[in-house]
């Protein structure tokens, strides 16, 4: 027996066990599963959302002109038409988020009787946007629209994590896929604290480049909507339409002021904090919200 066919059993015990140490190949993901799905990096998987925690399109009250924009926008990309990544910055508790995952729901449901594709939200969040040309890689084998989410998107000194989100929002040579819009919120109108913007163009050192490569990211943004603290009509008119959409009877008087002062030991007037008292009412008086 020669020295090669002596070693032939040893090779092939060692392969046997690499094989079964080693990782199963994932096989891709299949976005008809859910309509939503959250994105983990290491290891990377799609985890599918069952039951999206969302308010209704119609309820959206007082943000009427940002959720017909960011609407028309969507309907636009699923029909496959140009259509804008946007940046939704403001306030917060004003609707940003929600109105992302209600402008989702109301494109699906149009899909039923439209020409077009039911649209898959994943959302991506802060702290994974360096494992996004991976995560894109996936969507783009798949037939479906896909809205990419990033809730509360910001970036601090020293952070060069928004290089690769620069790279796909059209600055880079694959830029994102067809199949993929890109929609972020964020407190910030350009992403960055303002601290950081003044110190750097006021240092004798730096010159304004370095702001105006964090500031060109949310120029890469073609469509910004503004969301601002509303005014005392507006959150009544937001209280009312809870109220009406889930039977609770109480007296339009006592329900203004109630809500009055629910605002004012809140310190502000916005769609989160509406609801967090339509949530205190209806405990109180033992009615389920779903």
């Amino acid at each position: 027996m020669t020295d090669s066919q002596s070693l032939m059993p040893v090779l092939e015990r060692i392969a046997t066990a690499l094989e079964k140490i080693a990782p199963a190949i994932k096989s891709e993901p299949d976005l008809t599963k859910a309509e939503a799905y959250v994105w983990h990096a290491n290891p990377d998987q799609l985890e599918p959302i069952v039951d999206v925690n969302r308010i209704d399109f119609d309820l959206l009250k007082g943000i009427d002109r940002q959720r017909e924009i960011l609407l028309s926008n969507t309907l636009r990309f699923v029909e496959g038409y140009p259509a804008n990544n946007a940046l939704l910055w403001g306030a917060r508790g004003t609707g940003k988020s929600s109105i992302v995952k209600a402008v989702h729901d109301k494109v699906n449901d149009l899909a039923k009787e439209g020409d077009f594709s039911k649209l898959t939200l994943v959302e991506i969040h802060r702290e994974d946007i360096p494992s996004l040309p991976r995560l894109l890689k996936i969507l783009k084998k798949s037939d479906r629209p896909c809205i990419l989410f990033c809730d509360d998107l910001s970036f601090d000194t020293q952070d060069d994590t928004y290089k690769s989100l620069k790279a796909v929002l059209e600055g880079g040579i694959e830029g994102r896929p067809n199949n993929v819009i890109f929609y972020a919120t964020s407190n910030r109108r350009h992403l960055m604290a303002r601290d950081m913007i003044e110190n750097e163009r006021s240092s004798a050192i730096h010159t304004s480049e370095s702001t105006e490569e964090n500031v060109s990211l949310s120029d890469r943004f073609g469509l910004w909507l503004g969301f601002h603290n509303c005014n005392q009509d507006t959150f009544f008119a937001m209280i009312e339409a809870y109220v009406e959409h889930y039977g609770i009877k109480i007296d339009k008087d006592a329900l203004h002021a109630e809500a009055r002062e629910w605002s004012v030991t809140r310190g502000s007037r916005s769609g989160r904090v509406a609801w967090q008292y339509i949530q205190d009412l209806a405990g109180r008086m033992s009615i389920k919200i779903l």
